[in-house]
């Protein structure tokens, strides 16, 4: 069973600060984009942000800031926005296909029209890797809103993803995420 749970202890905070740490090595030791300015885990073990984690039998798989309409500068209307996305190196893309299928469903459960996440872009949205990487989202339900500079000031990819309630998801994915905050609008974010 997997669960999808706001990270409370210090101890669930410092293992997101430590996947995240460990995804951003995976990339960079693969020449792959990292955030440029914002010290992600950090945010992660900032005592003012409500991470959530992606949970499998007591595994954190992945870790997210999910907050209620951020002010992105794009996008119309409000949403739910799933900030730094990082999944633990070497798990199969399914991490991404849970996330989506989780998100779609609590914003729905928020009354929120939509989900929203950013991804590094530094080159063209066509160029590989980042092409492979928006066809397999798009192939899960997301929409690609162009490109252009992130929260964190970096480029990214803009994606979008309409709320669907799913009924049976609770079968799957257990949920206890607390309700996200407005954003503040001056915390950076990749």
């Amino acid at each position: 069973m997997y669960e999808v749970r706001t990270l409370h202890t210090d101890a669930d905070r410092e293992e997101a600060a430590a996947l995240v740490q460990d995804r951003q090595h995976w990339l960079t030791m693969r020449s792959l984009p990292v955030p440029a300015q914002a010290d992600i885990p950090a945010l992660f073990l900032d005592a003012q942000t409500r991470p959530a984690g992606l949970f499998e039998d007591g595994k954190l798989l992945a870790c997210m800031i999910p907050e209620r309409d951020p002010g992105l500068g794009w996008g119309e209307g409000p949403c739910l926005f799933l900030g730094c996305v990082h999944t633990l190196p070497g798990q199969p893309d399914d991490i991404l296909r849970l996330i989506t299928l989780w998100a779609s469903d609590f914003a729905a459960r928020l009354d929120l029209p939509l989900v929203r996440t950013e991804t590094l872009a530094r080159h063209a949205l066509e160029a590989e890797p980042i092409a492979a990487l928006l066809r397999r989202l798009t192939d899960m339900g997301w929409d690609v809103q162009g490109s252009g500079p992130g929260r964190g000031g970096d480029r990214v990819a803009r994606l979008e993803l309409a709320a669907e309630s799913r009924s049976g998801l609770s079968a799957l994915i257990g949920c206890r995420v607390h309700e996200p905050q407005a954003a503040p609008d001056d915390r950076g974010s990749a």
